[in-house]
């Protein structure tokens, strides 16, 4: 029997962009070249709550980088597929 997976909400894709963060915060060198690449300002991830642009960096950034997603759903125990649909709720973009 498979199980249904659960619905995507602004809530699960905010919680998958956390877990996102806390993957690249692991590694320096990650954490760098995503702050490097995105322009984000370390104090800037201060503002996290309700952040939709930078959840969305997030999401964006581990898109961009097929070897880093793998790694990233592989830790974080979610579908690689899941990714995009959360970006493009938190964001409204679509990932091309």
């Amino acid at each position: 029997m498979k199980l249904k997976p659960k619905p995507l909400t602004k809530e699960t894709a905010e919680a998958l962009a956390l877990q996102g963060l806390t993957f690249l915060a692991g590694d320096a060198a990650r954490l760098s070249r995503f702050l490097t690449l995105t322009g984000i300002d370390p104090g800037d991830l201060r503002g996290w709550d309700g952040n939709t642009a930078i959840q969305g960096a997030v999401l964006e950034h581990l898109l961009s980088d097929e070897s880093l997603l793998l790694v990233f759903a592989a830790e974080a125990g979610v579908g690689p597929e899941t990714i995009a649909p959360s970006h493009m709720l938190l964001t409204g973009e679509r990932w091309e």
